[in-house]
């Protein structure tokens, strides 16, 4: 049994029903940021190229701030769904981590925004850990599965 199995394993058995409402916040959290990024592209943009170290063209930052975009946008309904879950949350965790550094280096009156990041973030890592739990479409799926098998 490899790490991951057990992993998923734990996670499925010591999953509290309390955390599917949060994990739902958390999927319709994620799409209204998606929402967001895509009305506020060029204001993004122009942030990232404020902040660009690595030297990046602008079609390139472009690209990132749809690219991010999408990711929110689908991993939100997933999350809040509760559709591979896992998968989703993991592919949110780079991106957050880029929000939180970058949130830490864009010197704004109020930084509520870093605050945010972080919770967001630990949330990722929780539900990439223990799942999408009982109220889930995965979960509504694996019990048809064994009621047809």
């Amino acid at each position: 049994m490899n790490l991951v199995h057990k992993i998923e394993t734990w996670g499925n058995k010591h999953h509290p029903v309390v955390l599917d409402p949060i994990r739902i916040a958390l999927g319709v959290f994620l799409l209204f940021k998606g929402i967001s990024f895509m009305n506020n592209t060029y204001t993004i943009h122009s942030i990232l190229v404020n902040q660009n170290a690595m030297g990046l063209s602008d079609s390139t930052l472009m690209f990132f701030v749809y690219l991010v975009a999408f990711f929110h946008l689908v991993g939100g309904i997933m999350i809040a769904l509760g559709v591979l879950t896992r998968v989703a949350a993991l592919v949110q965790i780079p991106i957050m981590v880029t929000a939180v550094i970058m949130s830490n280096s864009v010197q704004l009156p109020v930084n509520t925004e870093t605050s945010i990041a972080i919770i967001v973030l630990v949330l990722l890592v929780v539900f990439s850990v223990i799942g999408s739990g009982k109220l889930s479409i995965e979960k509504v799926i694996e019990n048809q599965t064994t009621i047809f098998s």
